[in-house]
C-alpha cells in the first residue's frame, strides 16, 4: 500500500525575495510533495518586478503554468484564490501538514501574529497554529524593527519557525541561485522534505 506524498502550503506573499518562494514551490513539486499554493496581489506585483514572472489573476491559470513549467502530476499541484474560504486549507479538520510563507512580508506576519484572519493566508497559518501544525515563514526585510522583533518572537512562542531569508557562504556559492538554493534547502529542512540542494557542513566540496 502506497502512502500518499505529504501536503504542504505555499503561501507567497509582497516580501522581497519572490526567488526563494518560487525554488520553493519547484522543489516541492519535484519531490512529490502535494502542493496548494496561495499568493497576495502584493505578490505578484513583486513577481513581475524581481522575477520578470507574471502570476495569474485566476488560480487555473497559475495551475496550469506551474504544474506544465515544474513538470507536477496531475492534481499534485492546487492553486487557491485569496478570498476562497472552501479551500480545505481554512479549516482545522482538513489542514496542510506544514506551511510555508515565503516570502513573508511584515504585514503578514505582524496580522499572523495579532491572530488576524482576514485573508486565507492568515487564516491558513492561524490553522496551522491552532492545530498545532509546522508553520514556516520566511521574512525578508532588513533592518527589523523592535515591532518586527516583537512579531517574531511571539510567533515562534505560539509555534511557528521564523526563518529569516539570511544565506550562508560557507559552501562558497558561486552564482545567485546557489545563495538562493541554501536559503530553500533550510526550510526543507525545517519540513522534513529530503534535497541535494546545497553541501552541508562538514561535507567535502564537490570537484568542478
Amino acid at each position: 500500500m502506497s502512502v500518499a506524498p505529504r501536503t504542504v502550503a505555499v503561501a507567497l506573499t509582497g516580501a522581497s525575495g519572490m526567488a526563494y518562494g518560487i525554488r520553493l514551490l519547484e522543489q516541492l513539486l519535484r519531490g512529490g510533495a502535494r502542493v496548494w499554493l496561495i499568493y497576495s496581489q502584493v505578490a505578484q506585483v513583486v513577481a513581475r518586478q524581481e522575477l520578470d514572472l507574471k502570476l495569474p489573476a485566476q488560480p487555473r491559470e497559475a495551475q496550469r503554468h506551474f504544474t506544465e513549467a515544474f513538470g507536477a502530476a496531475e492534481g499534485q499541484l492546487e492553486v487557491f484564490g485569496r478570498e476562497d474560504w472552501f479551500a480545505p486549507l481554512a479549516s482545522g479538520s482538513n489542514p496542510a501538514d506544514a506551511m510555508v510563507i515565503c516570502p513573508c512580508s511584515m504585514g503578514t506576519l505582524a496580522a499572523i501574529a495579532a491572530g488576524l484572519a482576514d485573508t486565507l493566508i492568515e487564516r491558513a497559518a492561524d490553522v496551522m497554529l491552532k492545530e498545532s501544525r509546522r508553520l514556516v515563514l520566511v521574512p525578508r526585510e532588513t533592518p527589523f524593527s523592535a515591532i518586527h522583533l516583537e512579531n517574531m518572537l511571539r510567533l515562534q512562542r505560539a509555534g511557528a519557525i521564523v526563518l529569516p531569508a539570511n544565506p550562508g557562504f560557507y559552501h562558497q556559492p558561486r552564482s545567485v541561485q546557489e545563495i538562493v538554493d541554501f536559503v530553500v534547502a533550510r526550510v526543507l529542512d525545517q519540513i522534513g522534505m529530503p534535497h541535494d540542494l546545497v553541501r552541508r557542513w562538514g561535507e567535502p566540496p564537490v570537484e568542478p
